[in-house]
Formats: structure tokens, sequence, C-alpha cells
């Protein structure tokens, strides 16, 4: 995903978000400290909001460039329709027992020693002269998508057949009381340069985001991220399209001790050492800019994945607009998807309200917990019989306590405030809900609680503030996580890269 994040370092955007977008004054940054390194002695990204490195040379009080954008438009021809996707696919590369060792060299040099260097930039040096930053027109195309015959698609899928379900009561369930955090703490980098995983060595996955989970089957979960890129990534947020761009990959996990960080087995790939796109996107602006993955979740041997279909981001920090929201399926173990065509909830002119949706198996039906596009929208609910999962006129929508074949827009606000990016879970253990998401006004990734999908539920209990970790978003839930040991990622925007959190939790008896 790459709409940059609210975080207490985001300036003013505007009179008319000002208020939206609010973020608590900025707390006292920690001591500096080394960047962390895993074994094999790379140094990895430390997302915590830190003072600068005592040793390293003050930072220029100007910066060397300043660029000017300039908006030019730029007629595009989209042919039309899409074109099949790309389902090459190999098998994993066995990895070495040297986890150390370079699987692919024949894909990737393996990287020199990292060692410190000496600055020598004498321009910090007292009695230097000032250097004035250089001024440079930065021209920002700005497509104008123009529809052209294109070549064969996608074969065309049958319609379901149309469904309506009665209106049935869905009352409150009984109020729980809040959780609370004993404590929550940085297990593990995930991904990227200096990861256990060393994703970027294995599978080209220098920077992404996101990693959301669900269970495969028993014993294995898949990790699914949002926009990626490959060598040629930089720090300082998503990459550039010539980074090596795929919008989502995939990842599988065995690893069940999550207290030391989370072991990656495989990840779904085009090539050697290569992390496949599962979802195709046009990749253009004002069009389809990029396909996210916003959940993920198992019905007997079919895999499903919820995502959105982005047009753009915006130039408004955490604001981006949406073609749609919908539904992929996988009967190959999440190798190949395949876009469904009738599964899908437009976004009429921005107003769609299930466009970033989170859902969740349980009982007879799949819940779907929805946002609109943006990080500045309410929760709405519906649900659906597990079999009628692609048939969106089965679907029910949560309207002033009843169950409703409603339009989308309908469905009744489940808390005050806005919210995005959710994670739900049920918690067998306990039998309540848990529902963790970005509260941008607040600043904080935050943990609801409730004994019924549609609530009631509890006041937001803070788990991650942007204060502490700048620019912080998501907080995707590990499936298993217990009412105690609440494990969920994590992504930073400015590393660009995904962290394992842990939250001890001390329910409510």
């Amino acid at each position: 995903m790459r709409a940059r994040p609210v975080s207490h370092a985001t300036a003013t955007v505007g009179v008319a978000l000002s208020a939206i977008l609010a973020v608590p004054a900025q707390a006292g940054p920690l001591p500096w400290l080394p960047p962390p390194v895993n074994i094999c002695g790379e140094t990895g990204f430390d997302p915590v909001n830190r003072l600068p490195d005592p040793a390293a040379p003050p930072a220029p009080v100007l910066p060397p460039s300043i660029d000017i954008p300039i908006w030019v438009p730029q007629l595009t021809p989209v042919p039309i329709p899409d074109p099949p996707h790309d389902n090459t696919r190999v098998a994993q590369v066995p990895l070495p027992a040297d986890p150390c060792r370079n699987p692919c060299p024949e894909v990737r040099d393996t990287p020199e020693p990292e060692q410190e260097s000496e600055s020598t930039d004498e321009s910090t040096s007292t009695g230097s002269a000032v250097a004035l930053p250089r001024i440079r027109i930065n021209p920002e195309i700005e497509p104008i998508p123009i529809p052209v015959p294109g070549g064969e698609g996608e074969p065309a899928q049958e319609a379901p057949e149309p469904v309506v379900r009665p209106i049935e009561r869905g009352p409150l369930g009984a109020p729980v009381l809040p959780a609370r955090v004993e404590s929550v703490r940085l297990v593990d980098q995930v991904t990227g340069h200096g990861s256990t995983n060393r994703t970027d060595m294995r599978w080209q996955v220098d920077g992404t985001d996101l990693g959301l989970f669900w269970e495969t089957e028993p014993g294995r979960v898949a990790m699914v991220f949002g926009d990626t890129f490959g060598e040629g990534w930089a720090y300082g947020g998503a990459g550039s399209d010539a980074a090596d761009w795929r919008s989502n990959v995939l990842a599988y996990s065995t690893d069940t001790d999550l207290s030391d960080g989370i072991t990656i087995d495989t990840m779904v790939q085009d090539s050697a050492c290569h992390a496949a796109e599962l979802l195709g996107s046009r990749k253009i602006k004002n069009w389809e800019t990029t396909t996210i993955p916003t959940s993920g979740f198992a019905l007997g041997k079919r895999q499903f994945m919820s995502y959105m279909s982005v047009n753009h981001w915006s130039k408004v920090p955490g604001m981006w607009l949406t073609n749609y929201g919908g539904l992929a399926y996988s009967d190959d173990g999440g190798q190949t998807w395949t876009k469904d065509q009738h599964a899908r909830w437009e976004n009429l002119f921005g107003l769609g309200r299930f466009q970033v949706a989170a859902m969740v198996p349980h009982g007879d039906y799949v819940y779907m917990f929805g946002t609109p596009n943006g990080r500045v929208g309410m929760i709405g609910l519906a649900r659906v019989r597990k079999a009628d999962v692609l048939n969106k006129t089965a679907y029910q929508y949560w309207v002033d306590g009843n169950w409703a074949p409603a339009a989308q827009n309908s469905a009744t606000p489940l808390v005050a405030g806005t919210a995005s990016e959710l994670s739900v879970r049920f918690d067998a253990e306990s039998k309540q809900w848990q529902m963790v998401y970005l509260d941008s006004a607040a600043g904080q990734i935050v943990l609801r609680t409730a004994s019924q999908p549609q609530g009631a539920w509890t006041s937001t209990v803070p788990l991650v503030s942007t204060e502490m970790y700048p620019k912080a978003y998501g907080g995707f839930i590990h499936p298993w996580s217990t009412a105690q040991d609440l494990y969920f990622t994590m992504s930073a925007w400015d590393s660009y890269n995904v962290y394992l959190m842990h939250a001890r939790l001390n329910p409510p008896r």
C-alpha cells in the first residue's frame, strides 16, 4: 500500500481536514540506539522515534535541493478489456542450510559486508560556507486515461442467481469490558534488508507493507503484503515504478512460536527467488494504479482474498480513491487467483462504504467489516452465508439493529469515529471478537472487543502510538493470537517494511 500514513509529523493539509486528521502532540523521542542487526550482520530498520546519533555529523540546515512540482496532463491510451494476468509459477528454490548464504547468486549479487563509514562532508565543518539549495522543476505526469480497444481479456463469468434474504433481527450483544494492555513490544522486523527472513535476497522483497494473515489450513498461515518493491528500492516510503513493482505478494509460515518473530517458509514465486504478483493491476494512475489486499480467509480448500482497486493516491496524506472493493479466490492453495467479476462493491462518486474490507468466517456466515476509501471513514458491517460468499445479492447489511438486504451505504456505523485498515478475529477462548485498526484522528493503532460482530464494541484501547512509532499504520492480527497474547503486524512508512508486534493483554474476567 502506498498512501502515506497520518503521523505526528504530518503537516497541516487544509482547514477542511485539519480536525479529522488531527494528531497528538509529539512526545519526547527515545534515546538513540544503533539500528538492529540480524545474524548475518545486515543492518535493519528501527521504526522508533529516537534522538539523532550523537556521533553523526550535524544535519544540514538547508536541503540540497528544492523540487517544484509542475502538473503535466498526458493523454494515456488504456487498452480494454484488461489483459489476462500472467500466472507463471515456479517452486521454491531450496533455502541453504546457512541462512546467510545467497540462495540465488544468479539473480542478485551477494551484498558486501556492511561497514561504518566516516563522514567527509566538509559543509558541516566550522566556518564553511552555507550552500544554497538548488531549485529544480519537477514535471509530474497526470495521466488522462483514454479507453481503446485491446486484445482478449479474461473469460466472462456467469453471474449468480439473485438472492433476497428476509430482514432478520440483529440486536447488540451483551457489553464487555475493555481489555487492559500490560505491555506492547516490537518483536522483530519481518521483511526487508536486515530482517531475519532476508526477504530482499530470498524473494526480491526490499520494501513492502501490510502483512495481513489468515489460516489456510491447520498449522499454516498465509501472509499477504501490499505494494512491493525489489532491488533499487530506497529508504523513504514506497518505491519507484522501476524498482520491480508488484502490487501484492504472498508468503506462507508454519512458525508457531511468535515470541521471537515469525519465520517465512516460502513465497508464491514466478521465477527463482522472485515473489510473484498475485492480483494484477493496470498500474495507470486515474484508471487503476494498483490492487491492494485487505483481508483473507479460507472456506474448505478454497482461499478468498478481499482487495481494493485503487484509482489513485491523493496528495492529502492518508487518502486515496478506489474504483471498487472486490473478492478474489484461489483453488490451488493461493498460487494463482481469480478476481470474481460480480463480487464487487462499486465506489460510485467515492461514497462506497465497503471499499476496504476485513472478512471473517464464523459459524454459518462470513462477516464483512468495511470502511470507505481513505482513512477517515466509519465502519459498516454485512454478513453472508458461506455458500453465497461470491453472490453480492445475498449479503445482509446491519442497519439499525436488523440484518437487512439493503444497499451498502445504509449500513449503520458500528462505532463512533473513523477507522482504517481493519483487522478482525473471533477469539474462541474468550468468546469475544477483537478488532484492531488505525485511528488517524488519535494517531494510534487501537483495539476494541465485543461479544457479537455488530457490537456493542468497547471503547478504544491504545496499542501503538505514532508518537513512538512515527508514520505507523496497519495492525493486522495473527490468527494464532489469544485473549492474552495479541500478535499483529505494523507497517512504518519511511522504512516501508513490516514489523511483528506483541501486546500482552489482561482480559477482564
